[in-house]
């Protein structure tokens, strides 16, 4: 199976991959749907009206994580990519105000936020947590055309006719591609690896040049860690309070402040290393709970453990280079592509060892193949990354994506590096191997209560008293 490195980096909006930018994709392929006109029956049906239902996970977390502004934002022609996180309120209000929808390209649909878009935590649907369903109405209130998506975590979106397709492994278009090195598994890239002599970083850029120019592709992962650099700035640059009941305190840009005045000051500061990492994470999640712009990697929930390694990484080291990034966004792509067809990157669907625990494998793994590392010791370091997240649950607060989930990051990022570390220290052998690792993680996904997978019914989420 093939997962482009854009696939799993997509730049888009916080606070959630799952809950906010998969619905807002939902939302617009509907409309894509609707402008299509296979549904119709008879010359002069027309869609007159917009319904929708949020079910399961994103019933339940749906307001804390934005579900219902991205079902409004999809609606209105906007995708993850193109909205401007500052025009959002501002799109949100005026459909709420005027009960009216006006996408580009279509006529506008009657949706009216309070009564037309329904959470609906009784009914869930059978193929994922992350459930929706559409429905196109014509003047007389007559259904003329319904659909149902899942999203099934970092962003993707499936219909329903191509999740059971995927589940009965017949190939998609994504699948078909044909590459050099088509490895599925950490085995076999590994095996592939060993008979081309190439790394894992350029296996995986063979694989992207067979379906992009490489000066597209070098652009395309400049661009992505533009993005990924500049969420990190904004992050520091802000101060105050995140939106959301619980007025979570931003704390990255003071504590940021001051460790740089320490660091003039030439304080010894025996937990530097895990101060930079902590901060950099902190900053790009604090950005992503406040709804900025924020690139998934694998999620959103997860979105600063890889840009705060790749920081960290370039902030000590004096000859790193455009190469360096670009290597290190590849091989992790790589990890995260084989996470997500052997288990899950959803929270909702496995808890968050699915998304912490991913992005740590990743950001591992990119790291050791910076430090010189062979693809032996890449597996090893994205092994060890993964296997202590094994059994994280997801338990936000109140239904928002900042406690414990901007922290987490910071931790996420503190054990890739370890995981790193380690592997690069050893030859490459090791007990656990990776493929081993991700398929417990599936099981243990499979085998946890619903209420630690996104719902904020269990964990934290209920024995914290909300202030």
């Amino acid at each position: 199976m093939f997962l482009s490195v854009f696939e799993l980096f997509k730049i888009g909006i916080g606070p959630s991959s799952s809950h906010t930018m998969g619905p807002m994709t939902a939302a617009a392929r509907f409309l894509e749907d609707v402008k299509r006109e296979e549904w119709r029956r008879r010359p002069d049906d027309h869609v007159a009206r917009i319904t929708a239902r949020l079910h399961g996970s994103l019933a339940y977390t749906g307001v804390g994580h934005g579900s219902d502004r991205a079902v409004i934002l999809g609606l209105a022609g906007k995708t993850p990519l193109t909205v401007d996180p500052d025009e959002v309120e501002a799109i949100v209000q005026a459909v709420s105000a005027s009960h009216l929808v006006r996408p580009s390209g279509h006529p506008a649909y009657v949706f009216d936020p309070a009564t037309d878009l329904v959470l609906d935590k009784t009914t869930p649907l059978p193929g994922h947590a992350n459930g929706m369903t559409f429905q196109g109405h014509d003047a007389e209130g007559r259904v003329l055309v319904e659909h149902v998506y899942y999203s099934i975590g970092g962003g993707f979106v499936l219909s329903e006719e191509e999740l059971q397709a995927a589940r009965s492994n017949k190939a998609s278009a994504t699948d078909q591609r044909a590459v050099p090195y088509p490895f599925r598994t950490a085995a076999e890239m590994l095996s592939m690896a060993s008979e081309s002599g190439l790394s894992i970083a350029a296996m995986k850029r063979a694989n992207e040049e067979t379906w992009m120019p490489r000066a597209e592709l070098d652009a395309g992962l400049d661009a992505i860690w533009q993005a990924m650099s500049r969420c990190i700035e904004r992050g520091l640059a802000q101060d105050g309070v995140i939106p959301g009941r619980l007025k979570v305190k931003r704390r990255a840009r003071a504590l940021h402040d001051k460790l740089v005045d320490d660091w003039r000051q030439n304080r010894s500061n025996p937990l530097l290393a895990n101060d930079w990492l902590s901060i950099y994470a902190m900053a790009v999640n604090e950005e992503n709970a406040a709804g900025g712009r924020v690139v998934t990697a694998p999620t959103n929930g997860a979105a600063g453990v890889v840009p705060a390694v790749m920081r960290y990484w370039l902030h000590f080291n004096a000859e790193a280079d455009q190469r360096s990034i670009r290597d290190f966004l590849m091989t992790a792509a790589a990890i995260g592509g084989i996470i997500k067809s052997n288990a899950s990157i959803s929270g909702a669907e496995v808890g968050c060892q699915g998304e912490v625990g991913s992005a740590a494998a990743m950001a591992a793994a990119g790291l050791a193949a910076l430090l010189g590392g062979s693809p032996a010791q890449v597996e090893n370091a994205a092994e060890i990354a993964l296997e202590h997240h094994l059994g994280m649950t997801c338990d936000p607060i109140g239904g928002l994506v900042q406690v414990p989930c901007i922290e987490r990051n910071a931790l996420g990022a503190v054990k890739a590096v370890t995981a790193a570390s380690l592997a690069i220290k050893g030859d490459g052998t090791h007990f656990v191997p990776l493929d081993v690792a991700i398929e417990t993680m599936r099981q243990t996904g499979m085998d946890m209560n619903e209420k630690y997978k996104e719902t904020s019914l269990g964990g934290l989420a209920v024995n914290v008293v909300e202030c």
